[in-house]
């Protein structure tokens, strides 16, 4: 049974050690959560390729000690070159996954670590941008060590990936990705994060690194503009909630697939469920997936066209209708959407008990494998969120955003807790938070016990294509007998921990003596870190 970490005063949760490590100095230098996130994401950006980087979103909730709940959103829309009759003129029939093609929305991230340090700030930071980015600089001139888990991923469309301008440059070494442990330099991304900590991080958009981004897009072939660099800027947006039972939790509005997280939660605290890691639980959770996820893809689209309002889905009466369609002895035929996508969630809570919640991606691994020779930026591929019919729920448009599976999660207890908490693992994002939120708030597990707990995941994965409930082996026989007899297509993994499955992390603050519990996932290769 693992053990939970518990720190004196403040805690980082990573899925690479690096970025923990970053995380730590920043808070024992003085730095707030906010401004140890940055640093945080600018390092795992640098030494966690496969999953996040400059040239991806995020998205970001920041509690403040006295209650007040910020979102911010740093997802960037498409290029004004980006429409339906460009690529159904090229040929395609959707969006293409990777190549100049498929990088068509602007990335929002390091606009977001801007408007997060405004927030800092406001807040009381006080630490200057070249040391929260000295790490990240110094491992993108100096080198890292590959990540064990960027090796296990399996990479979709690997021909496509490989082939993408400047990638085999800056990520194979013989024409494959090179083993674990092998020291990776990447010195144009170190000059990029040099020049942003200097000229300051709009400089990416507004200035000298903004204007090579540019150039380098259009020389590909992206339909993204100097015009649509110039213009990017993060936005703070209200954060979704939802008040259960025990606690307030809160997530991202759309284009997030957030209202999809809340949805589970609140469906399944109807259900009455007395005990975890019983068929009850898990069938619930399972059915409860199902029906939120019909209704996040008939909500879920660019904030401006926004056909219905997702917090009318978020009240009791919602809830309670929802809930009533849910068999307790029977699996419902509805399915849910494909769970591919890489991502990076990161927590931090602070001496003063500021808790932020972030999640960083360039979606699938090495995002469209456009990496821009100026910059060292490697480029996203969110744009598969569109459609190319132009009656569909999200439709390529100019200056449209996406679906978004980014879904950070932050809760508030009644008794005073705070807790941050969020995984990878794409559109299975709300699965994935569902059981580890319901194993430590409803049935009392350990942080490290919720995390560690074997999971399941039902559609189609990256590693996995069939469209089936994939559990890890881990489970107990019987429970797995007893889903399958209500009609769950169980299919066992054969793997005790699979990347599949997320990489999640937890942390939570205690207002009675300040200690902070945190933990990250054993299928990530980062952990915890603290004060």
């Amino acid at each position: 049974m693992p053990e939970t970490p518990v720190f004196s005063t403040a805690a980082v949760a990573a899925p690479h050690q690096l970025a923990a490590e970053t995380g730590q100095a920043i808070l024992a230098a003085g730095g707030n959560a906010v401004e140890a996130m940055v640093a945080m994401a600018a390092t795992i950006a640098v030494v966690y390729p496969h999953m996040n980087g400059l040239g991806g979103d995020g998205f970001w909730l920041v509690r403040e000690p006295k209650g007040r709940v910020h979102a911010l959103d740093a997802s960037g829309p498409a290029g004004s070159l980006a429409t339906i009759k460009r690529y159904r003129d090229k040929g395609y029939d959707r969006v293409p996954p990777r190549g100049p093609d498929a990088a068509l929305t602007v990335a929002g991230a390091v606009s977001g670590w801007g408007l997060a340090l405004e927030l800092a700030k406001a807040l009381g930071g006080q630490l200057p941008r070249d040391m929260l980015l000295a790490d990240a600089v110094r491992l993108a001139r100096e080198g890292y060590g590959i990540a064990v888990a960027e090796g296990r991923n399996r990479m979709l469309e690997e021909a496509a990936l490989f082939s993408a301008p400047g990638f085999a440059e800056a990520f194979l070494k013989d024409g494959k990705l090179p083993p674990a442990g092998e020291v990776r330099r990447s010195p144009r991304l170190a000059d990029t994060l040099e020049q942003l900590a200097h000229a300051g991080l709009a400089d990416c958009y507004r200035g000298d690194v903004g204007r090579e981004i540019a150039a380098d897009l259009e020389r590909i072939g992206s339909p993204i503009t100097r015009k649509d660099m110039e213009a990017y800027q993060a936005r703070v947006v209200k954060p979704l909630s939802v008040t259960l039972e025990h606690s307030t939790v809160y997530n991202m509005p759309p284009p997030s697939q957030g209202i999809a997280v809340l949805l589970m939660l609140g469906l399944f605290s109807r259900l009455a469920v007395k005990h975890g890691e019983t068929p009850e639980h898990h069938h619930g959770l399972i059915e409860a997936a199902k029906r939120a996820s019909a209704i996040r893809d008939r909500v879920v689209t660019d904030p401006r066209e926004l056909a219905l309002d997702p917090a009318s889905f978020l009240t009791p009466a919602s809830f309670e209708k929802e809930a009533a369609l849910i068999d307790a002895r029977r699996a419902a035929p509805t399915p849910v959407r494909p769970a591919e996508g890489d991502t990076v969630w990161m927590g931090c809570i602070d001496k003063d008990g500021l808790a932020v919640s972030y999640i960083q991606s360039v979606y699938w691994s090495f995002g469209s494998g456009c990496v821009l020779p100026s910059t060292g930026i490697h480029w996203h591929n969110r744009g598969l969120g569109f459609s190319l019919d132009p009656n569909s729920r999200n439709p390529l448009e100019p200056g449209r955003k996406p679906f978004h599976t980014l879904s950070p999660g932050l809760a508030v207890f009644n008794d005073g807790r705070v807790l941050s908490y969020g995984t990878m693992g794409g559109e299975g994002q709300p699965q994935i938070l569902g059981q580890i939120f319901t194993r430590y708030a409803d049935f009392g597990m350990g942080l490290a016990d919720a995390v560690d707990a074997p999971r399941w995941l039902l559609g189609k994965t990256w590693q996995a294509p069939s469209s089936t409930l994939k559990v890890e082996d881990r489970f107990d026989p019987s429970l797995l007998r007893v889903l399958s007899s209500y009609g769950h297509p169980v299919e066992e993994l054969g793997r005790s921990y699979a990347d599949a499955m997320g990489h999640a992390g937890m942390l939570v603050r205690h207002p009675r003596n300040g200690r902070v519990e945190a933990v990250h996932d054993p299928r990530a290769d980062g952990g915890a870190l603290g004060l």
